[in-house]
C-alpha cells in the first residue's frame, strides 16, 4: 500500500536539516502529508548523519524501535551519511530497513517509496553532480531563518572525516539557482538566510565567489539577515572578510572550526592552516568587523595527541575567547586514515579532556554573553518561549534571546540586551521595528 503520510527524522548537520526540509516538501508535493504529532505515520525517513560514531548507532537502534509489539511497522527510508556510507550493508544490518537512499539521490525518494511500496528494497546512493535541486519543488513555506544549500561535498581529506566519502568531492551551485531559491525563500517567510555547505566559503561560480553571492542576496527585498556556515579557513579570502564590514545584512558572526591548537595535532589531521595562518584570518576578520562573534570546533583525543598538545587547545582557546564552541571526542571512522593511526588514546584521557576543553569554553562563552549586556539589537523572533507570552529569537551574534512581547515570528523587535546567562540572553523590548 503506498504510505499517506510521513515523518522525517534528521540528525547531524544543518545541512542534513535543509535536506530534511526539502525531502517533506517533495513527498508533499506527490500527495502525501505530514504525520500528527503523537501519530504512526506510514513511512518514516531516518536522515543519517556519519560524522561519529554514536550518531550512526542512534539511528539504527531508532530503526528497531519503529515496530510496535503488535509486529506492525512503517515503511522505513535510512537516508544520509550513513546511507551512502552503509549502502546495501545498511539493509543486512538492518532487515526493517525497506529503502537506502544517499544525500545525492534523495530526490529520487517518492520514486523509491513507490518502489518499496511494491515489494521491491531500492537502494540508491549514487553521486552524480547536484542536479538533484532540479528535481526538487519550488519552496512554498519558510521559517524566519531559513537554510539554503549552496555547496556540497569536502576536497580537503582530514584524515579523521568521512565527509568526502559520504558527499562527494566540493561542487557548487549555480549562481542563478541560488538566487532564485533565496527569493522563493524570502516570498515564503523567511527573514534570515543561512547558507550552508561543507566547505560553503569554497563556494564558486566563474570568478564569482561567496563573496559576490552574499552582496547579491543582500540587494533581495524583505530579506535582513544573512549568514553562512561552515567555513574552512584555507577558504577565507579578502573579498569575504571585506564584505562582513560592507554589508550591512551579513550578520557579525563566524563559525570557523580549529580543531586544535596544536601544529603537530593540524599536520596529523591534514589541516591545511596552522594555529598563527588561523588567528591572522581572525585579525583581519575583527579589523574589518569589531563585534564580530567567533564560534570554532575541536576535537580532542586525535591518536597521538599528548598532554601538551591538549594544552594548546586550551590556549587557543584563550586566544580567541569564543563566543561558542562545538567540541567532541575524536571518533575513529571506517575508512579514515585517522582509524588505522598508532597511539589511540584512551577513552578516560578523552573524557577527562573534553570536560576541561567544555569548562574553559563555557566560561568565554558567558564571558561574551555578558560582554554585551546593555546592547541595543534587532531580534528575529523565531518561536514561543515556555513561558506565557515570552517569545524566543537570536540576536545578531546568534544569541538565544528571551523576550516578552506581542510579536509573532518572522518580526523583528528592538530589545535591550538585560540578562546573560550561559546559553541565552534575556531582552527587553524597546519597539518593533519595521519590515
Amino acid at each position: 500500500m503506498t504510505p499517506k503520510t510521513f515523518k522525517i527524522k534528521s540528525f547531524g548537520c544543518q545541512m542534513n536539516v535543509y535536506d530534511g526540509e526539502r525531502m517533506a516538501e517533495l513527498l508533499g508535493q506527490h500527495g502525501m502529508s505530514a504525520a500528527a504529532d503523537g501519530d504512526d505515520a506510514d513511512l518514516v525517513v531516518l536522515n543519517t548523519c556519519h560524522i561519529r560514531e554514536k550518531a550512526a548507532d542512534k539511528a539504527y537502534s531508532d530503526v528497531g524501535r519503529l515496530r510496535r509489539e503488535d509486529g506492525w511497522k512503517p515503511l522505513i527510508a535510512l537516508a544520509g551519511c550513513v546511507a551512502q556510507a552503509e549502502g546495501g550493508e545498511a539493509k543486512r544490518r538492518s532487515a526493517l530497513i525497506d529503502i537506502v537512499v544517499g544525500p545525492q539521490a534523495y530526490h529520487r525518494l517518492p520514486e523509491m517509496v513507490a518502489q518499496a511500496s511494491r515489494g521491491a528494497r531500492p537502494v540508491d546512493t549514487e553521486m552524480p553532480a547536484i542536479s538533484k535541486f532540479d528535481a526538487l519543488p519550488a519552496r512554498l513555506r519558510a521559517a524566519p531563518s531559513a537554510f539554503l544549500t549552496v555547496q556540497e561535498g569536502c576536497d580537503k581529506f582530514c584524515t579523521y572525516c568521512v565527509v568526502p566519502y559520504t558527499r562527494g568531492a566540493e561542487i557548487s551551485r549555480p549562481w542563478d539557482d541560488i538566487v532564485a531559491e533565496a527569493r522563493a525563500l524570502v516570498g515564503a517567510g523567511a527573514r534570515e538566510i543561512v547558507l550552508l555547505g561543507q566547505n560553503v566559503n569554497a563556494w564558486a561560480d566563474g570568478q564569482r565567489g561567496l563573496a559576490d553571492l552574499i552582496r547579491a542576496l543582500a540587494r533581495i527585498d524583505g530579506l535582513r539577515r544573512i549568514r553562512y556556515t561552515t567555513s574552512h579557513p584555507a577558504d577565507m579570502n579578502d573579498a569575504l572578510i571585506a564584505a562582513h564590514g560592507e554589508v550591512h545584512k551579513l550578520m557579525p558572526y563566524l563559525h570557523l572550526p580549529v580543531q586544535s591548537g596544536s601544529n603537530r595535532i593540524l599536520k596529523a589531521m591534514n589541516r591545511s592552516h596552522t594555529t598563527d595562518t588561523y588567528l591572522a584570518i581572525l585579525d583581519k576578520m575583527r579589523a574589518a568587523r569589531p563585534d564580530i562573534a567567533v564560534s570554532g570546533d575541536f576535537i580532542v583525543g586525535f591518536p597521538g595527541e599528548t598532554e601538551e598538545d591538549f594544552e594548546a587547545t586550551l590556549q587557543i582557546v584563550d586566544t580567541v575567547c569564543y563566543s561558542s564552541a562545538y567540541s567532541f571526542k575524536y571518533s575513529p571512522r571506517p575508512g579514515t586514515p585517522a582509524a588505522t593511526m598508532e597511539d589511540q588514546i584512551p577513552r578516560e584521557i578523552m573524557d577527562d579532556r573534553l570536560q576541561r576543553l567544555q569548562a574553559r569554553i563555557n566560561a568565554h562563552q558567558l564571558a561574551f554573553n555578558r560582554s554585551k549586556m546593555g546592547e541595543q539589537v534587532e531580534v528575529l523572533i523565531e518561536r514561543k518561549g515556555k513561558l506565557p507570552g515570552q517569545m524566543i529569537g537570536r540576536s545578531p551574534w546568534l544569541q538565544s534571546v528571551h523576550v516578552e512581547t506581542a510579536a509573532e515570528p518572522g518580526d523583528i523587535v528592538n530589545a535591550t540586551l538585560i540578562a546573560a546567562g550561559p546559553n541565552s540572553m534575556t531582552g527587553a523590548e524597546r519597539q518593533q521595528v519595521a519590515a
